[in-house]
């Protein structure tokens, strides 16, 4: 009987240590559940934009928020275009002037957002999409410019409006025409991400935006490249088919910041080959092209944000970069800075 009795109480204990590691176990598992589910959370973000607006409603938002600055009230052409494409949902086909005056209009008559909207849900999507793509274009910069008085001498001004520059240096012919999303055949069949600006083998080609310079070096595909990303970490810039023997301005190094309207490269028509330094393009052109990235894992991920970059190189022509020969290289003429470019340079 004694031994039974041991027994029994043998059998009690297991099953009780059997129900505590059960209940363990599902404790563990629904607190690692809900880490999937907190990690998931965070990891939203935005995984597509379609910047299709026209260059015509670019050049008006800016232009009116550049005119503000000089006002009591200032407008911000960022939500002025975020609004419009809230009232279109994208499809910029019914796009008309008066459209924007009217919620100028409304912003001017001190309605919210949340007015102007109302009904309408994609706002704050766009507000988001639009600041990566546009967030750091306009704002107050200094600038170099020859003094009137005298032409020897550069003096500094400050200024408000569009401190991005065009990717070709000035005086510098090329042509070009919207070929986002044309077909492309070499190493596999797939869409062209970017924009193509033909011209002459040597043209002088500008960074765009001040930044960090984060690749430099061949990609069979772009040739000699340079990619370049903007201190927000949002935008990155990509210039390819660079130049043959010669690619680079000599102070391009990965990890180099550097200025809106540098000289980084020159224009040539290298790629199409796992052999570097190779010229199998045909015509001779600057790929440039802008990714926007919301999370990290969509740098060099699958689910990479490239757009349509036409609008915004027609915007760019308004601000060009003066450079002029400077040994084996060109150099800009007139310096620049922003506030960004504080303790970085």
């Amino acid at each position: 009987m004694l031994c039974c009795a041991v027994d029994i109480r043998k059998i009690i204990y297991f099953f009780i240590i059997l129900i505590i590691i059960l209940l363990g176990g599902v404790c563990i598992y629904t607190y690692a559940d809900d880490e999937i589910q907190s990690t998931e959370e965070e990891k939203k973000y935005i995984k597509w934009v379609d910047f299709n607006i026209p260059y015509e409603a670019l050049e008006k938002a800016m232009n009116i928020d550049i005119k503000s600055q000089k006002e009591e009230m200032k407008l911000n052409w960022i939500e002025i275009l975020a609004h419009l494409s809230t009232k279109y949902g994208g499809d910029y086909k019914r796009y008309k002037a008066k459209d924007m005056d009217d919620i100028v209009a409304k912003i001017k008559d001190g309605k919210t957002a949340e007015e102007i909207t109302k009904n309408q849900t994609l706002y704050s999507y766009y507000i988001e999409a639009y600041t990566a793509v546009l967030g750091e274009f306009l704002g107050n910069y200094k600038i170099q410019t020859t003094s009137k008085d005298n032409p020897e001498e550069k003096i500094w001004v400050d200024k408000y409006g569009l401190k991005v520059f065009s990717p070709v240096a000035r005086g510098y012919y090329y042509n070009h025409y919207d070929d986002f999303g044309v077909s492309r055949s070499y190493g596999y069949n797939r869409r062209h991400l970017g924009h193509d600006m033909m011209g002459s083998i040597g043209t002088p080609i500008i960074a765009i935006e001040s930044g960090v310079v984060e690749a430099v070096g061949w990609n069979q595909y772009g040739g000699w490249r340079i990619g370049i990303r903007s201190f927000d970490k949002k935008r990155y810039y990509y210039y390819a088919h660079l130049r043959k023997d010669s690619p680079y301005h000599a102070d391009i190094v990965e990890g180099k910041v550097v200025k809106a309207g540098d000289v980084i490269g020159y224009l040539g028509r290298t790629g199409y080959s796992v052999k570097e330094n190779v010229n199998n393009i045909t015509q001779s052109h600057l790929h440039v092209g802008m990714q926007v990235i919301f999370d990290e894992v969509q740098k060099d991920g699958v689910n990479q944000i490239w757009i349509d970059f036409y609008a915004i190189t027609k915007l760019l022509e308004k601000n060009r970069s003066y450079v002029m020969k400077n040994g084996k290289d060109f150099d800009r003429v007139y310096d620049f800075h922003e506030e960004l470019l504080d303790n970085r340079v």
